[in-house]
């Protein structure tokens, strides 16, 4: 049986308790354990994502979705919406986002596998969707 979430699994997570990082965009990815022995699929999405186009300096809007399945730990979803944050004013290829952002996953989880896939808005008629992965997705998630 799973066990509850302890006072234990907080320890190292900054978000929340410290002042200086609770509100500000931040480029670090935030971790606690997981204690299932199962294989099970962690899907994250948001569609309020954005950054800028690195040769117009215009916005970019995209919907982001993140799909893992865990090994021994999880990503903390108040530190993934502070690192998305961290984009909003760095122009960057989309190509090059998705592929950084299952970059960062992986160091930061070590899952058994992962998938990030950035559904870019259209701007000049052009919509561009990437898809990026990591690993081998067990059969059964």
């Amino acid at each position: 049986m799973a066990k509850i979430t302890s006072k234990k699994d907080l320890a190292g997570l900054s978000i929340g308790s410290n002042p200086a990082t609770r509100n500000r965009p931040l480029r670090k990815l935030e971790v606690f354990p997981n204690h299932s022995r199962r294989d099970y699929l962690v899907e994250l999405t948001t569609d309020e994502f954005t950054t800028l186009c690195p040769a117009t300096g215009q916005p970019d809007f995209a919907k982001i979705t993140i799909r893992y399945v865990p090994d021994k730990k999880i990503v903390e979803s108040k530190s993934l919406k502070l690192y998305f944050w961290s984009y909003r004013d760095e122009g960057a290829f989309h190509e090059h986002i998705v592929n950084q952002m299952l970059d960062d996953l992986v160091a930061a989880l070590d899952p058994k596998w992962c998938e990030v896939i950035g559904e870019f808005n259209a701007r000049g008629g052009i919509g561009i969707a990437v898809r990026a992965n990591y690993g081998k997705r067990p059969e059964n998630c």
